[in-house]
């Protein structure tokens, strides 16, 4: 445990001691000493279950010291003329002693099995990664591995157009692999808090520009809509990032949802943050997939392709921006996929400095 953390405990012990001393005086000309007794007791457990086996320990040799000096006849003096009183101080000691090591008992406890569902959680995934490496990754290996075998021992007994769609295939493939190892990595990375953010200020319709040409032939067969408010103000963002979440979330809507149906992307401005939005029209998914669409390597529906990964990096990226994202079900059919942003407000652009005269 921290020294500064010990520190608190013992000043959370003196003020705890000194209320108790408080509380006495209050209670001195209407009850009897054993009951003021049993409020110093009240506070001996009370830091020795939040704080330190030290913490409480000062409490009860605070409290036994002032319970004497101020109401144990003699007052003023540390004599004790009834011995039973010598009794309570030894209880208080002790409670402060069992209580502190049940406490700090637990709390171990609870540590090792936070590590332990760690572990099992780590492990999990690692299985459950290897798992989709292998089943996700075959496919594209087994392509390309076809296409090159054609272009190596037929290449010059094909024809033109022939050549050019096992390249093309073999272009797509390794490209579609190469994004799904990169998003392993991502998620790797979010995961053990690798990744920093590196702001500026960005429109958020440039921004979207952007992802949208990028997107272009992966989007050709939807409607693509962009709506954005007239007020829409910059957002202070790592805009590789932010690109990356929109990415993910218009290539999960082209993914999951029928040619021709129509995507839309807009925004909207509340008083402390942004909300965008990506909405599909499409059949929608069932409500008790609303939340797991966010899980690592969660496959919503049968839709080709993807390691289950897009949106779960999505979230985490929208959350290391302080912001959050959910899904929800469209009324007539369809999902919507939104996340939040802060609202901040933009520094002022700096004033342009006169001419200098002619």
């Amino acid at each position: 445990m921290s020294a500064t953390r010990q520190w608190i405990g013992y000043a959370w012990a003196a003020g705890a001691s000194t209320a108790c001393t408080l509380a006495g005086f209050a209670m001195a000309p209407r009850f009897d000493l054993v009951n003021i007794a049993m409020v110093y007791l009240l506070a001996v457990v009370v830091i020795a279950l939040r704080f330190t086996r030290g913490a409480a320990v000062f409490t009860s040799v605070a409290s036994v010291a002032l319970f004497d000096f101020l109401f144990v006849p003699p007052q003023g003096t540390f004599t004790v003329d009834d011995v039973q009183y010598l009794l309570t101080f030894a209880i208080m000691l002790a409670v402060a002693v069992v209580i502190s090591g049940l406490t700090r008992n637990v709390r171990e406890q609870a540590r090792a099995q936070a590590v332990l569902e760690v572990e099992a959680e780590t492990e999990r995934i690692r299985s459950v990664l290897l798992a989709s490496i292998s089943h996700d990754l075959r496919t594209p290996l087994a392509v390309m591995s076809g296409a090159s075998s054609s272009l190596a021992e037929r290449g010059e007994l094909l024809g033109e157009k022939e050549r050019r769609e096992l390249a093309r295939s073999l272009y797509e493939q390794s490209r579609d692999m190469g994004e799904r190892v990169a998003k392993v990595l991502q998620m790797t990375r979010l995961e053990t808090g690798a990744m920093s953010l590196d702001r500026d200020w960005v429109s958020l319709p440039e921004l979207a520009a952007t992802v949208l040409d990028r997107l272009a032939e992966r989007l050709a067969g939807h409607r693509a809509m962009v709506e954005w408010p007239a007020d829409l103000p910059l957002v202070h963002v790592d805009a590789v990032l932010l690109e990356q979440v929109l990415a993910n979330l218009l290539d999960n809507a082209a993914r999951h949802t029928a040619s021709g149906t129509v995507v839309r992307l807009r925004a909207q401005v509340r008083d402390a943050d942004i909300v965008v939005s990506v909405e599909d029209f499409g059949h929608g998914i069932p409500e008790a997939d609303v939340e797991r669409v966010f899980a690592k390597f969660h496959h919503a529906g049968t839709a080709p392709g993807g390691m289950g990964l897009g949106l779960s990096i999505a979230r985490s990226i929208v959350r290391l921006h302080h912001g959050e994202a959910w899904a929800e079900r469209i009324p007539g059919g369809g999902t919507a996929f939104r996340f939040t942003l802060p609202r901040e407000t933009a520094p002022a652009m700096p004033a342009e400095p006169p001419e200098a005269p002619r």
